[in-house]
């Protein structure tokens, strides 16, 4: 393949040779079709039901599938779409494969995918073997493997798939991608990032108890910190990152190195909340409390990564922007430009904001009020509906899925390896030295 052969021009010409299917590339907007996008969701817990949500009050879209494998989740779901006014969907819930019907269906644009962790591999290659637009949720696999799966299945069938990366659309974050792209920051140099907060409410239920049984997010995701010890949770903190400094588009991660240290948080919490005697108080949690990550990218960029979810702590994401020419950091929410602020002062970012405030943001700050996760779900959302209805590629997609997402396997091995650095792939084949930027703050969605 040609390196000078862009990512989405070669996902355009599988699907024509392939499928016949077009798939024109984002920056060439085309006009919406008239008909509504359908879709099918999979996975309606907390977080599909938070997407559902959001669909049903959107003209342009319908549901006639939902799947989910607890009764209660699907039942609810089937019920929200029918009191919205709309038919009430079809519901697929006998067993783990039940999504393999809704998949089987003809009358499907497109498939969101909202289960745990482990399903959203499987799911995303059948949804695209089998021809629909696949909106996934974070991260996108939790191995290397499962990541070059998704990549050589876009390729190899030319469907999409958008990452459905929400933090992209945070507000501040976006006004910064403006500030570094007209250069207020000079050339970066260096970022910081993390997923920062005490997940300790939700990795157990009301009985400090965790596993298949117990609550919504603690009957799956708990089960990580027994077996596993890296950033497990990178994409939230990455994606704006990755924005910043062209990642896939003119640059690349090259290498990563990982330190954690010890594990104590979630021991302490079964202890003071449920005493020594309590069940789970001998289990050997595997998931060092804090874990921090290094990566050095082709442009000569270097980012620290954070991950600390299992100690009291304020709610942080520890971003932080900074170039030859001034820096931004989101903990003090200030800024200093070099020749625009005092000399070796801050200023407060509200000024920033609203000077460099992204165009989605002001054209849809109504519609996205209320949407979830301080609007941002709304903007994502939008974005995989409007790449439906104008059959183009997504703003996020499978190579950033690929590319972001495969830092949580990296740091476990950085980490077993006692701190060693580790190669990251390229997804992209060498096409990130020609591809295109693909996500704009100002662009129509």
């Amino acid at each position: 393949m040609s390196d000078s052969m862009d990512r989405r021009s070669f996902l355009q010409t599988t699907a024509a040779a392939g499928l016949g299917v077009s798939l024109a590339p984002f920056s060439g907007f085309r006009q919406a079709r008239d008909e509504p996008v359908r879709l099918g969701l999979i996975g309606v817990g907390a977080r599909g039901t938070s997407h559902l949500r959001g669909l049903i009050q959107r003209d342009d879209v319908t549901i006639p599938a939902v799947c989910d494998v607890k009764s209660e989740n699907l039942n609810r779901a089937l019920d929200l779409v029918q009191q919205s006014g709309r038919p009430r969907p079809e519901g697929y819930g006998e067993g783990d494969r039940a999504y393999r019907g809704l998949l089987s269906r003809s009358d499907l644009d497109g498939v969101l995918i909202s289960t745990p962790w482990l399903w959203h591999v499987p799911m995303a290659v059948e949804a695209m073997e089998a021809g629909v637009f696949v909106g996934l949720e974070v991260p996108a696999a939790t191995t290397v493997e499962g990541c070059w799966d998704l990549v050589h299945t876009a390729e190899r069938t030319g469907s999409h798939c958008m990452f459905l990366e929400n933090v992209c659309y945070r507000r501040d974050v976006m006004a910064v991608l403006k500030m570094v792209r007209e250069g207020l920051f000079g050339e970066p140099i260096h970022c910081r990032c993390g997923y920062q907060h005490s997940l300790l409410p939700y990795l157990f239920d009301e009985n400090t108890s965790f596993g298949p049984g117990t609550g919504s997010v603690s009957s799956w995701r708990t089960e990580h910190y027994t077996k596993r010890n890296g950033d497990l949770y990178t994409t939230h903190g990455i994606g704006p990152v990755a924005h910043w400094l062209d990642i896939n588009s003119g640059n690349r991660f090259e290498r990563l190195t990982s330190t954690a240290t010890k594990a104590r948080g979630m021991h302490d919490h079964i202890v003071e909340e449920g005493g020594t005697d309590h069940p789970k108080a001998d289990v050997n949690f595997a998931q060092g409390d804090i874990v921090t990550s290094t990566i050095t990218t082709a442009n000569g960029e270097s980012i620290v990564m954070t991950h600390d979810t299992s100690l009291p702590r304020p709610y942080s994401m520890g971003f932080r922007m900074q170039g030859t020419d001034g820096l931004w950091t989101v903990d003090n929410q200030s800024v200093h430009v070099e020749g625009r602020s005092p000399a070796h002062r801050w200023e407060d970012w509200k000024q920033y904001q609203n000077e460099f405030d992204a165009d989605l943001w002001s054209r849809y700050e109504e519609a996205a009020e209320g949407s979830g996760h301080g609007g941002m779900d709304y903007f994502v959302r939008n974005a995989f509906v409007e790449s439906i209805k104008r059959d183009v590629a997504p703003p996020i997609d499978v190579y950033d899925a690929a590319t972001w997402s495969v830092l949580s396997p990296l740091s476990e091995r950085s980490i077993e390896q006692g701190g060693e650095p580790v190669a990251i792939p390229d997804f992209t084949d060498g096409r990130w030295m020609t591809d295109e930027r693909s996500f704009d703050p100002d662009a129509e969605f």
